[in-house]
């Protein structure tokens, strides 16, 4: 069990990964806002249910690492009050990707393939949880932890990137075979 003192330390270590995934957080929400404008402007029409399957997501997911770098860089006098907060930014996350998944199964606008519930479910569920359980044992182990947050963030960061990138070359190979076909 480490001391508050190294523990408050060892964040302070990590202040600059969390300035940078913060960073990049924000400004990925901005490019999904421009995905989700080519969506709108592509002529394929695409339901709220779609949307709230795959779009939103990714969305939340950028939130998320912001608010974690948010609350890893936050002046903190104890451990034990940054273990809540990212234990209630990591149980929001597995109720969110519960919620999720019943939303990728109602949607009728698109068949998802192993890859889209890999990307759009299971790696974010896996993410949040791995948030979950740091947090649950930041106060003894700190150090080692913080590690296992870095992981579920940069995971976070990866499956924002990945899925905007999916989402708009679907609709541009869409949008040519629509060209194509008249």
């Amino acid at each position: 069990m480490e001391d508050a003192a190294t523990a408050l330390r060892v964040l302070r270590e990590w202040e600059t990964f969390y300035v940078i995934a913060g960073s990049a957080g924000a400004a990925l929400t901005g490019l999904q806002f421009v995905v989700m404008a080519l969506v709108a402007e592509s002529g394929r029409r695409s339901t709220g249910r779609e949307i709230s399957a795959f779009g939103t997501p990714t969305v939340i997911h950028f939130c998320a690492v912001l608010l974690v770098a948010a609350i890893l860089s936050a002046p903190w006098h104890s451990l034990s009050n940054v273990a809540l907060a990212l234990g209630a930014c990591g149980l929001a996350g597995v109720v969110y990707g519960v919620i999720v998944i019943r939303q990728a199964r109602r949607q009728t606008g698109y068949k998802p393939v192993f890859e889209d519930w890999l990307w759009h479910t299971v790696l974010p569920f896996v993410a949040y949880a791995l948030i979950l359980i740091a947090a649950g044992f930041l106060t003894r182990y700190s150090s080692r932890l913080l590690f296992l947050v870095a992981l579920a963030v940069l995971l976070l960061l990866f499956v924002g990137i990945h899925n905007s990138w999916d989402t708009i070359t679907y609709f541009a190979i869409n949008a040519s075979k629509r060209k194509k076909d008249r």
